[in-house]
């Protein structure tokens, strides 16, 4: 199990939602550093975090974060992108720019940062996935976070000998930008950072971090001739 105390972590997408709240609670629970990633580093707003540049799906700039933080302890790959193509209508490449940014994103920062994470002695991952994970709604990015819950899991076996322990976090509606337009239960981001770094320091091979979410993975045994009716009515 991995303690937040003295701990030093990277939070991609670092500046707003839940990201800006795992920031938040990291330093509340003793944490060291923390760096938080955004496109424009300018937008973290945390007064003791370390602003970093980072766009996840770009090779060269996972690398060049890599190469700041080489201290890093405790990996959350929090960034992703909600752009919800059609299967049968959108672009193509609004479906490949979707898994670019929640998929191999990711992968990306992960590969990066494993390393650096094993030569100090081992930590932990967190990636947060979806409720959607689990239920195709939204096209493209439900099938993205599907997707990444799969990586994960196959992470968690591949990390464990190294010393690397790897949580996925699913949550449904959290009250940030990304929902602001769904009129429905919301979390708080406050809420959502809490049980993520309780999950870490548990050892929790996953958080399911609302009522929505519980359910949804309670139903995952059931024919999908009983749930997909439903969904599509």
């Amino acid at each position: 199990m991995t303690s937040i105390e003295g701990s030093v972590v990277l939070v991609t997408g670092g500046s707003r939602g839940i990201g800006r709240a795992l920031v938040q609670a990291l330093y509340e629970r003793g944490a060291s550093k923390v760096y938080a990633t955004a496109r424009d580093p300018r937008t973290v707003t945390h007064p003791d975090a370390v602003p970093l540049a980072l766009e996840v799906s770009d090779p060269a700039s996972v690398a060049a974060a890599a190469e700041r933080a080489q201290d890093v302890t405790i990996l959350i790959n929090n960034a992703g992108a909600s752009v919800n193509a059609n299967f049968l209508d959108s672009p193509v490449e609004d479906v490949r720019r979707e898994f670019e940014t929640n998929f191999f994103g990711p992968l990306l920062v992960t590969r990066a940062f494993v390393p650096i994470i094993e030569r100090n002695g081992g930590g932990h991952i967190l990636n947060v996935h979806s409720v959607l994970s689990w239920v195709g709604l939204l096209g493209s990015y439900s099938a993205s976070k599907a997707a990444f819950w799969s990586q994960t899991n196959s992470l968690r076996l591949d990390l464990k000998p190294r010393g690397i322990d790897v949580t996925g976090l699913h949550v449904g509606y959290v009250d940030t930008d990304l929902a602001a337009h769904v009129d429905a239960p919301k979390s708080s981001p406050e809420s959502v950072a809490a049980q993520a770094l309780d999950g870490i320091e548990s050892g929790a091979f996953e958080v399911l971090a609302d009522d929505l979410t519980r359910q949804v993975k309670a139903r995952l045994a059931e024919d999908l001739g009983v749930m997909y009716p439903q969904l599509a009515a």
